[in-house]
């Protein structure tokens, strides 16, 4: 099974803490690194985790709120300075090249590399991300500024060919292509040989699902349906639901509840209120409705 780690490299909410930093993620991918969301101190937590800075090309931006994107321009600096020379793209909410420019011009006046920005509406799920492994699709959130999860979903792989066989059966090489893909083989006398003897089903694709700040909706469900992984906002506890609907969040026990109506593998929470010296009361919380929930922590690694 090829690669897809998980590394959270900040799992806290908008004030800083001395335990958690501000909120932000890599996902590493067959090698390649998708950072989602940029909180204060990203840089330092990428070399924390021994990620490589070359690998990094795509940025995935929640949204404007500072503790998802306030680490952008420290991070865009630190590349200048290594003289990268690849293009660096950065997916988010209308609004962030406008207010990055001006930064821009005053810090980084001759840059070493191109930034691609990548505006994307919030309201309507949107593929904003495809290569030959993977896609990305925006998972529209609620929250007091336009926001989105993101959706990475690996793409069907072809069947894998069993060697021993095709080499029994002298399978010609130019046959192989469409014996992955599913054609039977016939030999040189006419005899069919099944595909089935010839392979082994693909592993299964793999989704991850992240969702920021946002109030528990039921209109994500369908969407993030059957997921590997779910990380979700778990701000509150549920004693501090009033305060969780007054900014627009989540408690342990929502997200626990939509991973269960989701049916997803696992669940991840995260983005802590700093008012909680110990979140095991929201993992407890989470845990009597969904108990395959873990914490997220900094520098943690899952494989998915």
């Amino acid at each position: 099974m090829e690669k897809m780690d998980l590394h959270i490299l900040g799992c806290g909410s908008a004030l800083p803490t001395t335990k958690h930093f501000p909120t932000s993620q890599v996902l590493n991918i067959r090698d390649k690194l998708f950072m989602i969301d940029c909180g204060e101190g990203a840089q330092l937590q990428f070399r924390k985790s021994r990620l490589k800075f070359s690998r990094l090309n795509h940025i995935f931006i929640s949204h404007l709120h500072g503790d998802h994107c306030f680490g952008l321009l420290g991070l865009i600096s630190t590349l200048n300075l290594l003289g990268r020379t690849a293009e660096l793209h950065i997916h988010s909410p209308k609004g962030l090249e406008e207010l990055l420019h001006p930064m821009l011009d005053f810090f980084n006046k001759q840059m070493t590399y191109r930034i691609a920005f990548h505006p994307f509406e919030t309201r309507e799920p949107a593929l904003i991300y495809e290569d030959r492994s993977v896609t990305v699709t925006t998972i529209p959130l609620r929250h007091r500024l336009p926001t989105c999860g993101f959706l990475f979903a690996e793409k069907p792989s072809l069947n894998h060919i069993l060697r021993e066989m095709t080499d029994f059966y002298q399978v010609p090489v130019y046959e192989l292509n469409k014996i992955k893909n599913g054609a039977d083989f016939i030999t040189p006398d006419g005899t069919v040989i099944p595909n089935n003897r010839l392979t082994r089903p693909a592993d299964p694709p793999r989704k991850y699902a992240y969702c920021s700040d946002t109030l528990p909706l039921a209109s994500v469900i369908e969407q993030i349906k059957g997921a590997d992984l779910l990380f979700h906002e778990a701000t509150f506890a549920d004693e501090d639901a009033p305060r969780a609907k007054e900014t627009y969040h989540t408690t342990a026990s929502q997200a626990a509840s939509l991973a269960h109506e989701a049916g997803v593998k696992r669940l991840l929470i995260g983005h802590f209120s700093a008012r909680y010296d110990d979140e095991s009361l929201l993992l407890e919380q989470a845990r009597k409705v969904f108990p395959s929930t873990s914490l997220a922590k900094e520098n943690l690694s899952i494989s998915i």
